[in-house]
């Protein structure tokens, strides 16, 4: 389904979401790859950070029985992806669940605020021991805002570049908060993986959606993995949970999405409704 100049108005884009079927079935343990970094997982990311900041977030209020609980409640039902991050604090929270399991069956996404090389070698050190895990599947430069951030944080990219040439990382990249640094993160060979922002009404997100689809199209062209965030609007899409959905299926350019459920309930709610789509 392309977006084109008529999807203007949040009603006029709901309407045709509504109406329009999707030409595949899909599920959220869908087993994926994530662009060309070779990482296979679930469709479907487990998100721990909803409204996350300041190490914690409303996953995280969960306390680390339940928010581990949450994590293996979704392993039980085919999710094998977890998004995690230093500025959500969920890092004790995920290894409690990693105790749990196999590491190999589990990709773990985490991300550093790391500006300087100093910081992102002592990060991804500390990151570890919170994890309880040898290597991080994927670690992100987070919330990159700059034009010129693949020049001006260099030092980072080179350390997380080393990380993965010695299996601590297994593929590096980051998360955009600004358009301009979208578009710098879709030129640069560097990004394997971006965590992007996107849903039907432009809520929270870089630019308006026909502007991000057409970025995460180059990207996608590329090689790199997409991953979408941002799904339900930071909360503004709640009630109409189908039409997020099927717009991001729709898009056939995020290999994998991340939700932050709160409840074993709405976690078993979105795993049905992305079956249905």
């Amino acid at each position: 389904m392309a977006l084109g100049t008529g999807w203007l108005s949040t009603g006029s884009v709901l309407a045709k979401i509504a109406t329009q079927p999707l030409s595949s079935k899909f599920a959220a343990s869908d087993t994926v790859t994530l662009g060309d970094t070779g990482i296979k997982t679930s469709r479907l990311a487990m998100g721990t950070g909803t409204v996350g900041a300041g190490h914690q977030s409303h996953q995280t209020a969960l306390g680390i029985k339940g928010l581990s609980d949450l994590l293996l409640n979704g392993y039980d039902h085919g999710l094998r992806f977890f998004d995690a991050a230093d500025s959500y604090g969920s890092h004790p929270h995920v290894a409690q669940a990693l105790r749990q399991l196999q590491r190999d069956k589990v990709t773990i996404l985490t991300k550093t605020w790391a500006r300087d090389s100093a910081t992102a070698r002592a990060d991804l050190d500390r990151f570890r021991r919170e994890l309880g895990a040898d290597y991080i599947d994927i670690c992100l430069m987070h919330c990159v805002t700059e034009p010129d951030w693949t020049e001006r944080f260099k030092g980072v990219m080179d350390v997380l570049s080393e990380a993965k040439q010695k299996g601590i990382v297994r593929a590096h990249g980051c998360s955009c908060h600004s358009i301009e640094a979208l578009r710098a993160a879709a030129k640069s060979p560097w990004v394997e993986v971006d965590l992007a922002r996107i849903n039907p009404i432009g809520a929270f997100m870089d630019a308006d959606p026909a502007t991000v689809v057409k970025v995460l199209g180059e990207m996608k062209a590329a090689g790199k993995a997409v991953v979408g965030m941002k799904i339900l609007g930071q909360g503004q899409l709640r009630y109409r949970l189908d039409e997020a959905i099927k717009y991001t299926l729709s898009l056939g350019l995020l290999d994998a999405f991340t939700i932050g459920a709160e409840s074993k309930a709405e976690q078993e709610d979105l795993i049905r409704r992305i079956a249905r789509a």
